[in-house]
């Protein structure tokens, strides 16, 4: 008890830390914005792309109604993208997509922990026996449409992902390009 009463003591005799505010009459409000002058380093931002993070990256670079260009290659028609190469993918449309056509995915050393499934222009459901098969084996699914799914699979390889892709170019005249010109 008497231990209780010195620390309670104690506690109350501290002194007590009361900073006032530098300048009381200019307050932070939830409406102020920055100006130059408020902040030196209040600049636009530039970034130089001068090499690659990973060079063995796969990167899909564009794509178009006839195919895509990968790392600077192009590739016509449906592809499937391995964690290190590209090839020809034997379906015509999302009804095409069978446990058969995924399996290269899963007999690949290191494993493939996501593959993203781009079925076109629209985002279209795949047979469920194909989806559940693919979860037996340890592998993610992700079906988007073709512009969704490039954007999403160069995120993953971005991020050092273990990721495969199956592409089904979009029909039409949809073209997307990030590289300044790609020569048709």
């Amino acid at each position: 008890m008497a231990a209780t009463f010195v620390l309670r003591s104690l506690y109350r005799a501290r002194p007590a830390f009361h900073c006032p505010p530098a300048d009381p009459l200019w307050v932070p409000r939830r409406g102020h914005r920055l100006t130059p002058a408020d902040d030196e380093l209040y600049q636009r931002t530039s970034i130089s792309l001068l090499q690659r993070e990973s060079p063995h990256a796969m990167y899909i670079d564009s794509y178009s109604s006839r195919g895509f260009v990968v790392n600077g290659n192009r590739v016509l028609g449906p592809c499937a993208l391995l964690p290190h190469s590209v090839v020809q993918w034997n379906v015509g449309s999302h009804q095409d997509i069978t446990e058969e056509s995924f399996s290269l995915f899963w007999m690949l050393e290191p494993r493939i922990e996501i593959v993203v499934v781009g079925t076109g222009d629209r985002t279209e459901r795949l047979q469920s026996q194909v989806l559940r098969a693919m979860r037996q084996r340890g592998i993610a699914v992700e079906v988007q449409d073709t512009p969704n799914a490039c954007a999403t699979f160069n995120f993953l390889c971005h991020e050092g992902r273990v990721t495969g892709a199956a592409l089904i170019p979009p029909p039409g005249g949809t073209v997307f390009t990030s590289l300044p010109q790609v020569a048709e």
